[in-house]
């Protein structure tokens, strides 16, 4: 599945939302059937397509932080599975910015990734598009309105259980600014979650 996805090329060749992707696809993900945690981000940037790594960027820096992991751990495809809600970098617009993930990609591959990850325990729904696909009608109108409920989200009784997160972009610099609780209630409830998840999977390579 992950060479059939590698080797992808719908949204230039036979895009359902034109136009065709201008510049050559370059899928990214990170996954094993091993993993028990799932980062859904958003889509490549720039640096990220140009490495054909998920999170060679200033926004992994902070995700890491965030995570409290090394960059060691964090690119350990048996414990972290890394599934963009677009695998490919969708492009600039007009402002230079990144474009939204390509619709075609979510539809056609999510799914399937997904199934193939059996061992997931915890989804961290990073920014608004991931949300909307694994919080469904529960995300909330906002993204501060969605991150308000993230107890109540992460505390319900599904598996893979799921956490949102703001995008760890400096575009959301105001928002974290904003809402210091982020870094004080939330964080330290994330590292702990991530260490436990991380140390299990350790643990289970060793018996195997």
């Amino acid at each position: 599945m992950l060479r059939d996805l590698r080797a992808c090329r719908i949204c230039r060749d036979a895009p359902l939302y034109p136009p065709p992707l201008p510049h050559e696809p370059r899928p990214v993900i990170q996954a094993s059937a091993t993993a028990r945690l799932c980062i859904a981000g958003q889509a490549p940037g720039t640096r990220v397509h140009a490495s054909g790594r998920p999170f060679t960027d200033p926004s992994g820096v902070r995700l890491r932080n965030w995570l409290g992991l090394d960059e060691a751990v964090f690119y350990d495809e048996e414990r972290v599975a890394i599934v963009p809600m677009g695998h490919c970098f969708p492009g600039l617009d007009a402002k230079g910015g990144d474009r939204p993930p390509r619709r075609e990609c979510a539809p056609h591959w999510r799914s399937l990734v997904l199934a193939a990850l059996p061992e997931i325990e915890l989804v961290l729904a990073i920014g608004r598009y991931a949300q909307a696909w694994h919080l469904g009608p529960s995300q909330g109108a906002t993204l501060s309105q969605t991150m308000a409920s993230w107890r109540e989200i992460l505390e319900r009784p599904v598996m893979p259980r799921v956490l949102p997160l703001p995008h760890p972009s400096w575009r959301n610099n105001a928002w974290l600014t904003r809402n210091p609780w982020f870094e004080a209630e939330l964080v330290p409830v994330l590292r702990a979650e991530i260490a436990r998840l991380v140390s299990k999977s350790y643990t289970d390579g060793l018996q195997r």
